[in-house]
């Protein structure tokens, strides 16, 4: 890869992580590390044509490797970033935002992949889910259809590619009120992603949700709270692991060094704010009826507290530790709850963390 296409490749990438506008600069890199494959075909065929000496011919296919090799890595890291950034807009409900992003993930993904390959489905993924938050529900089904189309012709798929196909189909069918379908297909996507990631896993609880939520519309509550309180108790038992581990270093206060914090929910950006949209929806269920379960009300403050806490966000863990503590004196709830939430906010208070 020349020094100029490096330049073009990392500033496309610094001007694509703040704005929208920049997603021309990132294609522009793509374009120039295309330009530089060419070329080092060219000068390699060049100098197996005119140049007799073995060695001399043995050394530009070398280079020739390695900048296939450097184009090849570049495109991988342009496909995972652009889907990232896609599933972030997603959750935070920025369905228009996140259109430029998924397509560009399409794009690198087919110059890599090629136009047949099953490495194309979670971009298709993400421009149906984007078409269904706009509203454009006949083209949301195009991509599905295409996306389903490529699985079924693959023999390779792997189960957490299924599991995404099914969770949008649950979706679509979600949007067209036809829940039998969804029920189905998100009874599939538990499925795929139990056999992928395991029953209590994050990445299955996306499913469990929106099947809670169909319940939840079907006026079905008994099922839809059995299955919020599953979700609420699997993003409790993966964030209650990673606070654990903190708490106890600032206990024993253990120098870590700064880096450490950069992230200490082990999320990407993504999965961060799914975490948040899932989190508050159900808070926003559970307090329409606090009065009947606060327990269960609570327990989604906490389970917010300390997301909120790892993400090193203190203002917003404070925010909902306060709500925690505030309704379980209201509702007299036993002195060892109310020591647990205030154990809480005293770690957050005395945390020198910086908030993002």
């Amino acid at each position: 890869m020349s020094a100029l296409d490096s330049t073009a490749h990392f500033h496309a990438l610094l001007q694509f992580r703040g704005r929208t506008a920049a997603w021309p600069a990132a294609a522009a890199a793509a374009a120039a590390l295309e330009a530089g494959k060419s070329k080092i075909k060219g000068s390699a065929g060049l100098v197996s044509s005119e140049a007799s000496l073995p060695g001399l011919q043995i050394a530009a296919f070398l280079w020739y490797l390695h900048v296939v090799l450097c184009v090849q890595a570049s495109l991988k890291y342009l496909i995972e970033f652009c889907y990232t950034v896609a599933q972030k807009y997603l959750f935070e409900g920025k369905h228009e935002d996140a259109v430029p992003a998924a397509l560009h993930s399409l794009r690198f993904r087919v110059n890599l992949y090629g136009l047949s390959s099953v490495e194309l489905v979670p971009a298709y993924l993400l421009l149906a889910e984007a078409s269904l938050g706009l509203g454009r529900i006949i083209q949301a089904e195009e991509y599905l259809f295409q996306a389903q189309w490529t699985v079924l012709k693959s023999t390779d798929c792997s189960n957490a590619t299924h599991s995404l196909l099914h969770r949008n189909l649950g979706l679509l069918y979600i949007a067209k009120k036809n829940y039998e379908e969804a029920r189905y297909h998100l009874a599939n996507d538990i499925y795929f992603a139990s056999c992928a990631f395991g029953t209590e896993d994050i990445r299955t609880s996306g499913g469990y949700f929106h099947l809670a939520n169909i319940f939840y519309d079907l006026k079905k509550l008994d099922l839809a709270d059995t299955l919020y309180t599953k979700v609420s108790e699997i993003w409790h038992a993966y964030l209650n692991n990673h606070y654990q581990v903190l708490s106890q270093a600032h206990t024993q206060q253990v120098d870590l060094l700064g880096k450490l914090f950069e992230n200490d929910t082990g999320l990407d950006e993504a999965q961060e704010a799914e975490a948040i949209r899932i989190l508050t929806s159900i808070l926003n269920i559970r307090e329409s009826t606090s009065d009947k379960a606060p327990q269960k009300t609570i327990f989604v403050l906490k389970i917010l507290v300390m997301l909120y806490y790892l993400m090193m966000n203190s203002s917003k863990a404070q925010e909902y530790g306060m709500r925690a503590l505030s309704l379980a004196k209201e509702q007299q709830l036993d002195v060892h709850e109310q020591s647990a939430i205030q154990e809480l906010l005293s770690l957050i208070s005395t945390e020198d963390r910086p908030i993002t």
